[in-house]
């Protein structure tokens, strides 16, 4: 490849007065975009300026639009997500597209298994699908089921397949949103090196410091438009944000490089704790207590086993050990019983708890059928409660009628907090809740989570983000290979001081 610089490269995709609307949303305005030939463009912009939009047009997804597009020159219209591949577009959704009960090995080779006399080679499958796999230092058995595997393994496994795929364009849209800081630079390298190729790559992220880390380039998105693209090099992080959201507006990526006072609650009661909590090789002896009115975050890097606990104090997994809920032994066997004991859990993957094709009311009144309704249902109460979730959370959208997944993926995240605020629990457990997020929208999360701490419930923030547990916490326990290895409480900390004990 030429030693150019990026901005002097041929253009390999061209979006030229591209505009594209959902219902009464405008999604985008008029946007110009250009990808040249070995490069990694950066895209950052709130939740809802249109970054996901854009790229889901190149890929595919979206095909009823305004405007053209040119890839080495000539215009082109894909009708499907199998066109652009065929054209050598290939990406990464932040809602990953993993089929969870088919193997690793399925799941690389998704739509393009390799065959032998007419079915399907599983000898070549699995062992292809280990060396596409080595490429991103992934140790794992291709023949295991990718739905028993952690998010962030997940996630690596989809990004293994597009590469595989052989794609000229590769665009990756919150790619290190569930990576531990050792798995991002490895990704990281490899990046550089299909750059290195010719490859060109699109990298859609809220993380600003990767961003300015990995880009050679980054345009910058706010309400649909574009608003400017720039090398990386002439750009510093306060200038993106500023651009992004507006002058004098501090970002929680910034608040909180320094030391964090933690408000722990030492006399407050006990709402929810465990005691020698262990699952398979996940956890192991976990004993914890989460007080009412406070919020407990627990920190780790993937794979630490923080996630599977959360999803064992709402019963999702069957862990051993004792578990209680306001001295009430549980015997969590099932979710419901987490339910109607006051747990409340909202997971790391949105797509598993909300419902895309259906309304805002519908998605944010589900938890709460019972509580509303006597003997039928009542829309217009439904909505009544969803207009009020969606002042008070800032929820971008036209009404409470419109479709959820017509919303950004924050704005979905705030759908999913809705569902838990109209009757409150008395443990609510949020697993990555800024996950995919801008740094508005973390701020909301922030006050919406405060605003529950403050009404005695306890909260429980379960995050590989540092900034997002230190923005949260009123104390903090980090987790390293299934054990608990540090407690911070009443005193200062740090993200470098975190990062340490992980």
């Amino acid at each position: 490849m030429t030693s150019q610089a990026p901005e002097n490269r041929p253009p390999l995709l061209e979006m030229i007065g591209i505009s594209k609307s959902f219902g009464g949303v405008q999604a985008l305005r008029d946007v110009d975009f250009t990808l040249r030939q070995g490069e990694i463009h950066g895209l950052v912009g709130e939740n809802g300026a249109g970054k996901s939009t854009t790229m889901k047009i190149i890929a595919g997804v979206h095909h009823d639009y305004q405007g053209k597009m040119l890839i080495d020159g000539k215009e082109v219209h894909f009708r499907s997500a199998r066109d652009a591949l065929d054209a050598g577009v290939g990406m990464v959704h932040q809602e990953l597209s993993i089929v969870p009960d088919l193997s690793v090995a399925e799941n690389v080779f998704l739509g393009s298994q390799p065959t032998k006399g007419g079915v399907i080679d599983w000898p070549t499958m699995v062992r292809e699908a280990r060396k596409h796999l080595a490429t991103l230092g992934i140790v794992v058995d291709p023949r295991q089921t990718i739905g028993t595997l952690p998010i962030g393994l997940q996630q690596l496994i989809e990004i293994a397949r597009v590469l595989s795929s052989g794609a000229r364009i590769i665009i990756l849209d919150e790619p290190t949103s569930a990576l531990s800081p050792p798995e991002v630079e490895r990704l990281f390298s490899l990046l550089r090196k299909l750059r290195d190729q010719g490859r060109s790559i699109v990298f859609i992220s809220h993380f600003l410091d990767d961003v300015l880390n990995i880009s050679d380039t980054v345009t910058i998105f706010r309400n649909g438009r574009k608003v400017e693209t720039t090398p990386v090099s002439q750009i510093t992080k306060r200038e993106v944000i500023e651009k992004m959201i507006g002058k004098g507006h501090e970002g929680l990526e910034e608040s909180y490089t320094g030391e964090i006072r933690l408000d722990s609650k030492p006399n407050a009661p006990v709402v929810l704790e465990t005691k020698a909590l262990s699952f398979e090789r996940a956890f192991q002896d976990v004993s914890l207590q989460v007080r009412a009115g406070e919020v407990l975050g627990i920190y780790g890097f993937m794979g630490s086993g923080q996630i599977e606990l959360a999803r064992a104090l709402f019963g999702k997994i069957r862990a051993k050990g004792e578990l209680t809920v306001e001295g009430k032994p549980l015997n969590l066997t099932r979710t419901s019983i987490a339910r109607e004991e006051g747990i409340a859990f909202v997971p790391e993957s949105r797509r598993s708890m909300l419902f895309h094709h259906e309304p805002l009311y519908k998605n944010m009144s589900i938890s709460i059928l019972e509580r509303i309704h006597r003997m039928w249902l009542k829309p217009s109460k439904e909505r009544d409660i969803a207009r009020g979730h969606i002042e008070t959370l800032r929820i971008r959208t036209p009404g409470a009628d419109q479709l959820l997944g017509n919303l950004s993926g924050g704005n979905q995240q705030k759908v999913a907090l809705a569902k838990w605020l109209t009757h409150a629990p008395k443990v609510l457990i949020l697993s990555e809740p800024t996950r995919g997020m801008d740094v508005g929208a973390k701020e909301d999360v922030v006050k919406i989570v405060r605003g529950l701490r403050d009404k005695g419930i306890g909260v429980v923030v379960v995050s590989t983000e540092p900034e997002t547990v230190l923005s949260l916490a009123d104390r903090i326990v980090v987790m390293k290979r299934g054990a608990i290895v540090r407690e911070f409480a009443g005193d200062t900390v740090s993200k470098d001081r975190l990062l340490e004990a992980a």
